[in-house]
């Protein structure tokens, strides 16, 4: 299976479960891989045939930009759930990360994978 990615996507958003983290927009980081046939898009030249890695972006950081979850668990699931299912996107490892969660630590996060490789 041939992969798409998209990494270092960018997204201020509400995300967080103690009461400073609501009150304030953070960055999350976005990685994302998608598995996706790209050899008709290839043959014909033809970005309607592949995955756009653009359009999923756009809609990816809309959809973040508008959301308030609690944990990064529930945000990484439903971003991996709008993917696969608007885009049709089979498999996809999404990889989110909150920098500065920890003083100690440059970023904390998940990684998720859904769907099959093939």
């Amino acid at each position: 299976m041939d992969k798409v990615f998209v990494r270092g996507l960018r997204v201020d958003t509400i995300i967080g479960t103690h009461d400073y983290e609501r009150l304030h927009r953070q960055t999350v980081l976005i990685d994302l891989e998608m598995g996706y046939d790209v050899r008709a898009a290839a043959a014909a030249e033809d970005i309607s045939l592949t995955l756009n890695y653009q359009a999923v972006s756009e809609r990816l950081c809309d959809f973040i930009r508008q959301s308030e979850f609690l944990l990064v668990e529930t945000l990484a699931e439903r971003c991996a759930a709008l993917i696969r299912d608007e885009f049709g996107v089979p498999w996809l490892r999404l990889r989110l990360a909150k920098p500065n969660a920890l003083h100690y630590a440059d970023e904390v996060g998940i990684i998720i994978e859904r769907g099959s490789a093939g």
